[in-house]
């Protein structure tokens, strides 16, 4: 069994005690906030799949990507915050949530690709993007390969080389609350509710050997990058957070106080003032 598979057979198997008594923010995995009513919501033919999209408001268009096993509905607080000047987009990525996903293994040029596809689908040739954990990467995995579709990235909680996934997630309640949730989540939001097993080790193959950017990879990123993360995230080193901002060229480093990996729940109002203080900078 590889440390992957371990670590989500780990997780899935945690007795979780009651967080409710947690007396620090960051120990918190506080439910998200009921998603405002979309402008424009349907599903997207993209690379063989069905992807569900959403869209709110009018402005300068910034797009947000959701972190592994979730979905799109984590970015209430963000959604309802952003879309009063910007136009907002949100889906589900491949095989997450709504979205259907094909026997293709998984990947992050794969996942860019789908979201490079529903940006053509809806007629957006640029936007910001917010990207959480896995989104984050792929937000990193876009600048890399196609900047011309970019004005900057906020990439939380990504990493860049496997090794940058602390070892302590482990057994880490927080991480372990989430991943029950995103199994129940699951069951209630996909096409097929009863294959999230199935899902779960497709994806698994993926973050065996992904993302593994070199430095020298890394340093031709010329779209601007703020790398973000919580000074509590449960599954991402800060020394790697620190090594991401010393090596792609020009980024902006950002600690969010008394946060974790699922700083956008916890911390919402800090959260969204830091993405809109970034992506709207001149």
């Amino acid at each position: 069994m590889t440390r992957l598979s371990l670590l989500l057979s780990v997780l899935a198997l945690f007795v979780l005690p009651g967080l409710a008594g947690a007396e620090e923010r960051w120990q918190t995995l506080p439910e998200p906030a009921p998603m405002p009513k979309a402008d424009e919501s349907g599903y997207a033919p993209v690379n063989g799949i069905e992807m569900y999209y959403a869209v709110f408001g009018k402005g300068d268009p910034v797009l947000l990507i959701h972190g592994g096993l979730g979905h799109a509905d984590i970015w209430a607080s963000q959604v309802a915050t952003l879309s009063k000047t910007h136009k907002v987009i949100i889906a589900d990525s491949r095989g997450h949530g709504r979205s259907t996903r094909t026997e293709e293994p998984f990947g992050y040029d794969l996942m860019a690709s789908d979201y490079l596809a529903l940006l053509d689908h809806l007629k957006i040739d640029k936007t910001a993007l917010v990207g959480w954990s896995d989104g984050g990467i792929i937000g990193i995995d876009i600048a890399l390969h196609h900047p011309e579709r970019l004005t900057k990235v906020f990439a939380q909680a990504a990493n860049v080389t496997t090794d940058g996934v602390d070892p302590g997630v482990l057994t880490n309640k927080t991480f372990a609350a989430y991943i029950d949730r995103s199994g129940r989540d699951y069951k209630k939001l996909s096409k097929t509710p009863d294959q999230y097993d199935a899902f779960v080790g497709q994806i698994s193959k993926m973050w065996e050997t992904q993302p593994n950017w070199s430095k020298e990879e890394l340093a031709k990123i010329t779209t601007p990058i703020a790398v973000v993360a919580g000074d509590h995230d449960e599954a991402i080193l800060r020394k790697h957070t620190d090594y991401m901002a010393s090596v792609i060229p020009g980024a902006k480093e950002i600690i969010l106080p008394n946060a974790s990996h699922f700083a956008m729940l916890q911390a919402p109002d800090e959260y969204n003032q830091a993405v809109l203080d970034f992506i709207d900078a001149k």
